[in-house]
């Protein structure tokens, strides 16, 4: 039997390696922490060494404790941490620079520059009509141009086309073929700031923009396709390679949001809400961003997207920098006795905000904080903040027309009973955790196994989604509205000035 997918998710903390059954069920896995870097103020880098080393072990790891060998491996599927960006040399395949993350906030100054630009050409509307997104530090056109401008010599080995670049699904498919293979998938393309999502196409016009080289750039499939099989002396066999998405569409693909209306939240390091809207490619008025949900035999499905900076992430900082508690899986116990009376308010603003508000400049603040509070009362408000910024993006959607009646939501924070009931509660909408958790690297395993002929159809896959517990609203539309409006007080004090 060869009918297992390896699915390699490599998150912003942590990588991961699951392999997976036809089935959907969940065989092995392993999974390996790995440091940040933060030189600046607003900078995060990886280095890239530990995202493919952490990548590396993890699936060695996973293969052993399956007890399978690597022949019998159908597929590798991709998922990643999507904007992070990375330039390496295309004959050492040294990267130029660490990895600079889709949090990093450096090129604030760089994007509202440019934007002041457009804004004199009266081209406001160019990037927004043309990728779906927002002119934000948070994309990668900016952070390829950083890198261009600050390495020396680098613009001009990318224009003679010495270089390479690629978001950390093409990092990894490169070390993984040994340098045979620069894809990227639509997704992942669409999350650049240089793809057209309309022709599918990197946009002429966009690379003038930004002054990005072409010959920089990796070629775009489907996100099920062929691209290409890992050397034999990595894993043991040579497995072909066969699904890549971002992870945020990996995880709406793993929920089988396949329907227009159908929506999935994610909650890891950030916290990311898809909508599907089918082969239409809904431009928000109200600052969500419109993206590739998924690409299949060239036919696009979009998504409109709001996307959050901090929940996990919000979490790791109590646990490591506070020293707060020692494990994430304490966090419901302590909310659950925390003092019900008090109204302390966390906005989690460590690297900006991001949708709808998509401020690089506001900063984080507590706000309530009394003599009696306590450990409980700032986790739980940490916890209650993802609750807020969802509904923040609920919010957004439903001014632009499109509301979910059901969220199905995944991701490390999915498993806390407490923050799912107060996010029925403050959103008004039920609620489902599917039985399988880890939907960013289901997603990309049923990708994997569309192409290679393990499922015929996306009808298929949806047969193998089940549903763990429903959550349902138990408060009213007043207590929702009242909560609401001092959240909205709270974040509003955090904000930059020129926003």
């Amino acid at each position: 039997m060869t009918d297992y997918i390896l699915a390699l998710d490599q998150g912003t903390t942590s990588s991961r390696a699951i392999i997976f059954a036809a089935d959907g069920q969940r065989i092995s896995a392993g999974q390996e922490e790995f440091p940040q870097h933060f030189p600046q103020d607003g900078w995060v880098e990886h280095d890239p060494e530990d995202l493919w080393g952490s990548t590396l072990r993890s699936a060695q790891h996973a293969l052993a404790e399956s007890g399978l060998q690597a022949k019998q491996i159908r597929a590798i599927g991709i998922s990643n941490q999507r904007e992070t960006t990375l330039i390496w040399n295309r004959k050492s395949g040294k990267p130029l620079y660490r990895a600079i993350v889709w949090q990093d906030r450096r090129t604030s100054a760089y994007c509202q520059a440019l934007s002041q630009k457009l804004q004199r050409q009266d081209a406001t509307s160019l990037i927004q009509e043309r990728t779906g997104l927002l002119l934000d530090p948070y994309f990668s056109a900016s952070k390829i141009r950083w890198i261009l401008d600050h390495v020396d010599g680098a613009q001009e080995a990318a224009e003679r086309g010495e270089l390479a670049f690629g978001t950390v699904d093409t990092y990894l498919l490169w070390r993984l073929t040994g340098g045979r293979s620069h894809f990227t998938d639509a997704t992942n393309a669409s999350r650049t700031l240089l793809f057209n999502i309309h022709t599918q196409r990197w946009d002429d016009e966009l690379l003038k923009l930004f002054n990005v080289p072409p010959a920089l750039l990796p070629e775009v499939l489907d996100s099920a396709a062929e691209f290409g099989a890992s050397d034999a002396s990595i894993l043991g066999a040579s497995i072909p390679i066969t699904g890549i998405a971002g992870d945020q569409q990996a995880a709406a693909f793993g929920q089988c949001c396949f329907e227009p209306g159908m929506a999935k939240s994610t909650y890891g390091t950030g916290c990311f809400l898809l909508l599907n809207t089918g082969d239409k490619a809904l431009q928000s008025e109200n600052r969500l961003l419109t993206t590739v949900a998924y690409r299949l035999n060239g036919k696009v499905t979009y998504a409109l997207e709001g996307s959050i900076f901090m929940a996990g992430a919000t979490m790791q900082w109590l646990r490591d920098g506070l020293k707060l508690f020692k494990d994430a899986a304490e966090t419901e116990a302590l909310a659950r006795q925390a003092d019900k009376n008090m109204h302390v308010l966390m906005v989690p603003a460590f690297t900006g905000l991001g949708a709808p508000y998509w401020d690089a400049d506001a900063r984080g603040a507590i706000f309530g904080l009394t003599r009696d509070t306590g450990i409980k009362e700032l986790v739980t408000a940490a916890l209650l903040s993802v609750c807020y910024q969802t509904r923040d993006l609920q919010k957004a959607m439903e001014a632009d027309g499109e509301r979910p009646d059901t969220l199905r939501v995944d991701g490390g924070m999915a498993r806390n009973d407490f923050v799912l009931q107060n996010l029925a509660d403050l959103l008004g909408c039920r609620v489902d955790r599917p039985r399988v958790t880890e939907t960013t690297a289901l997603g990309v395993a049923w990708l994997a196994g569309l192409q290679c002929g393990l499922y015929d159809s996306l009808e298929r896959i949806a047969e193998h989604w089940q549903l763990e517990k429903s959550f349902s609203p138990q408060k009213d539309k007043a207590w929702r509205d009242e909560r609401y409006l001092l959240w909205q007080d709270a974040v509003s004090r955090t904000r930059s000035t020129h926003s």
